[in-house]
């Protein structure tokens, strides 16, 4: 059940955001095809909602816009084995190299361990040893031979959500489709542990498509980081800290940018990774270098968008970010109509899940 009573006021709770979600909703694979996932289209200015196929996408493409597409690839970051000392099964995921050899983790129970516990990790190819904790990750010291990601191509797992559910005897079938298809077509700079997953929709031919009838195509690299398995812990909502990913704009796409909101081409934002690297910039002059940097932004409801007309996404956790964010986009009533409507018909969520767009 949706709880969106109430609305002005100094403090934004959490709870306001939370709403009921049969389990069953919850994708635990994708569609046959790509691009056959459907597709909800919401309409701000009408107040109106539609049902359509994915593939039918450019239909609902008018005037033109610059669609901005975020080009990272997921790298295989789960890296499975056992504690040396006790035998026990652990999972790592790799976040991100500081140093040579050293990196950044996620791992359960990271409050007991100790420095110097070691893990042998991806059938004993790697050695993990654990050097300490920096907040809610664990910091390790990776010993192994040759290519690091060599061996993660081979024994590592792609870092799915830890609501797509995978233990460590499904076969070898299920896991080569989640490396094909939780990585969108266009993936292109490694360095993320999880998919924009509002490009897994998109086929080559959609794209090609897009680009000659519909669209203008641009990209930018958001590494999607840790802060994305991160659940709001906190009632007040402008109380929540997101954590820094870093971000590169190519000159090309920079300039692009830059022209689109000085003839007022309309930019479509293909996901919400894309929307908050698009919403912490401004696209005034053009370069001649690339722009990089880090964001930390967090969209809530009363925000203003500056550069974002429409935004193209899947369907989100209760009481995250990514919901809080895409209500501050369509304002909180259209967002509740919307996912009342998308559970009602039995829509699936989150990452596998179906698509949204919001005009």
């Amino acid at each position: 059940m949706f709880r969106f009573e109430i609305f002005q006021r100094d403090i934004m709770k959490l709870s306001d955001y939370d709403f009921e979600l049969p389990q069953e909703l919850i994708a635990q694979t994708p569609t046959d095809r790509r691009d056959q996932s459907r597709l909800m289209v919401v309409d701000r200015a009408t107040s109106t909602i539609t049902h359509d196929v994915f593939a039918n996408l450019c239909r609902h493409l008018s005037g033109r816009p610059l669609m901005v597409f975020n080009d990272t690839r997921v790298i295989p970051a789960k890296l499975q084995g056992v504690r040396k000392d006790t035998g026990k099964f652990v999972e790592v995921i790799l976040v991100r190299e500081t140093e040579p050899t050293l990196w950044e983790v996620l791992v359960k129970g990271l409050v007991k361990l100790k420095p110097g516990t070691e893990f042998s990790l991806c059938d004993g190819a790697v050695t993990a040893v654990f050097k300490g904790r920096q907040e809610d990750r664990g910091i390790v010291k990776l010993i192994y031979q040759g290519n690091l990601r060599s061996i993660l191509d081979v024994s590592a797992r792609m870092p799915l959500p830890p609501y797509i559910r995978r233990d460590s005897h499904d076969n070898a079938e299920l896991l080569a489709m989640d490396r094909e298809r939780y990585q969108t077509v266009y993936a292109a700079r490694e360095g993320a542990i999880a998919a924009p997953t509002a490009g897994l929709h998109f086929t080559p031919k959609l794209m090609e498509e897009i680009a000659s009838e519909n669209a203008d195509l641009a990209f930018l690299t958001l590494h999607v980081g840790a802060g994305t398995f991160m659940p709001v812990r906190v009632e007040e909502v402008r109380d929540h800290k997101m954590h820094g990913e870093d971000y590169v704009i190519q000159k090309e796409s920079w300039n692009q940018l830059v022209s689109a909101k000085k003839r007022e081409q309309k930019i479509l934002a293909v996901g919400t990774t894309t929307t908050r690297v698009l919403e912490s910039l401004d696209f005034e002059f053009p370069t001649q270098q690339d722009i990089s940097g880090e964001t930390d932004i967090f969209i809530f409801p009363g925000r203003k968008f500056s550069t974002v007309d429409h935004l193209l996404t899947n369907f989100h956790l209760p009481k995250s970010t990514l919901f809080l964010l895409v209500c501050a986009f369509s304002g909180n009533e259209l967002m509740r109509e919307a996912y009342q409507e998308a559970i009602r018909k039995e829509y699936r969520f989150f990452s596998y899940g179906d698509a949204m767009l919001i005009l």
